[in-house]
C-alpha cells in the first residue's frame, strides 16, 4: 500500500511538473497593435508610456512608446533586448553618463551621454543592450517610437 501511495504521488508530481512546462502565453500581434497605439496616446500627453504584458521572474515582456527622447541610463542587472515596431530612433551606446545619479536598486540615470556609438534604429531592428551598458534613445521631433522589449535579468 505504502509503494502505491509512492507511485500515485510521484506521477502527480511528473504531471504537475509537465503541465506547468507547458504554460506559454501568446500576445497575438493585434492585441499589442491595439496596445501600442493606446500607449501612443497616452505619451502625447507624458512623453512616453508603457506596459507589462508579463512579468517571469528571469525576464519581463513590456510595450514602450516614446515621442520624446529619454535620458541616459544603465541597468546593473538588466539586458534590453528590444524589437522596434514603429519609427525610428538614434541609439547611443557606450561611453560616460553625463550628470551620473544611481539608485538603490543599481539603476543609473543621466542627462545624456558623452563618446557613446549612435546607431540608427527603424521599424522591424532588434536590439540587444547588455546589462551595465550605458545607453540612449534619441527620437526625433514628431517622430513615433515604439518596440517590444523584453528585460532578462543577470544570473
Amino acid at each position: 500500500m505504502k509503494l502505491l501511495s509512492i507511485f500515485v504521488a510521484a506521477v502527480f508530481l511528473i504531471s504537475l511538473y509537465a503541465s506547468a512546462k507547458d504554460k506559454a502565453d501568446v500576445f497575438s500581434g493585434k492585441s499589442v497593435a491595439s496596445q501600442l497605439q493606446a500607449l501612443a496616446q497616452t505619451a502625447k500627453a507624458s512623453a512616453s508610456g508603457g506596459a507589462t504584458l508579463g512579468d517571469y521572474g528571469s525576464h519581463a515582456i513590456k510595450l514602450s512608446v516614446r515621442i520624446t527622447s529619454g535620458g541616459a541610463e544603465v541597468h546593473a542587472h538588466y539586458d534590453d533586448v528590444f524589437v522596434v515596431t514603429e519609427g525610428t530612433a538614434t541609439l547611443v551606446t557606450g561611453g560616460t553618463v553625463l550628470d551620473a545619479k544611481t539608485g538603490e536598486d543599481g539603476e543609473t540615470k543621466g542627462s545624456g551621454i558623452q563618446n557613446g556609438t549612435s546607431h540608427t534604429i527603424v521599424k522591424g531592428d532588434i536590439v540587444h543592450v547588455p546589462a551595465g551598458t550605458p545607453h540612449r534613445l534619441i527620437i526625433a521631433p514628431g517622430v513615433v517610437f515604439g518596440a517590444v522589449v523584453v528585460k532578462v535579468k543577470e544570473p
